[in-house]
């Protein structure tokens, strides 16, 4: 059976550590532009409160074995700029879920989120054993939908009135996989992608 534990991830420009609740002012900094939120069910950037309620919940989801929460960390700097997790555990079939993905302005259109999803695919496949790893987003978010194509999710198809938000809005998630098959075509990709930036 698949066992996820908390542990750190270090690429040549971010390192993933592990969620703790002494991360939440870096996190209320990282995520103060309001379009980091457009299409997320929650935004946990409006006070402290509410972004220590966020990651305690993250945190409570962990200990039950159900996510394995991160914060994006710029090597060049040491500044937190964003988090990312793995979610939707089902360690007796090999799956999980890469997403609650977000980045603080600075680290968007860069190389961030490519070495993040190189880092925790590898992880999922190569340490882990994954089977299959899925991602999702908003319909209408049509430059998440494009990023995960780019890095090779293959999309399964659309979930509609999936999840109420915020502005009662009924989101419909599209779906993406990759197979634990597909995974060397898809590392091969990445790695080429991080290449042309060292």
């Amino acid at each position: 059976m698949m066992h996820t534990e908390p542990l750190t991830l270090t690429g040549k420009h971010v390192r993933l550590e592990p969620l703790q609740l002494s991360h939440t002012a870096a996190l209320l900094r990282a995520g103060q532009d309001p379009g980091i939120w457009t299409f997320m069910s929650f935004n946990p950037s409006a006070s402290a409160e509410a972004m220590e309620s966020w990651i305690s919940e993250a945190l409570s989801l962990q200990q039950a074995g159900m996510c394995l929460p991160f914060v994006i960390i710029d090597q060049r700097n040491g500044h937190v700029v964003g988090s990312t997790r793995y979610l939707d555990i089902v360690a007796k079939n090999y799956g999980l879920e890469i997403g609650w993905t977000w980045l603080a302005p600075e680290a968007r259109r860069t190389v961030v989120n490519t070495e993040c999803k190189y880092l925790l695919l590898r992880h999922a496949f190569e340490d882990l054993r994954a089977i299959r790893v899925q991602l999702k987003t908003d319909s209408r978010n049509e430059r998440s939908q494009r990023a995960i194509e780019r890095i090779g999710g293959v999309k399964e198809g659309v979930l509609r009135n999936h999840v109420i938000m915020p502005d009662g809005y009924y989101r419909h998630s599209v779906y993406y996989s990759i197979l634990n098959t597909e995974w060397e075509q898809v590392k091969h990709n990445l790695i080429t992608k991080l290449e042309h930036v060292y």
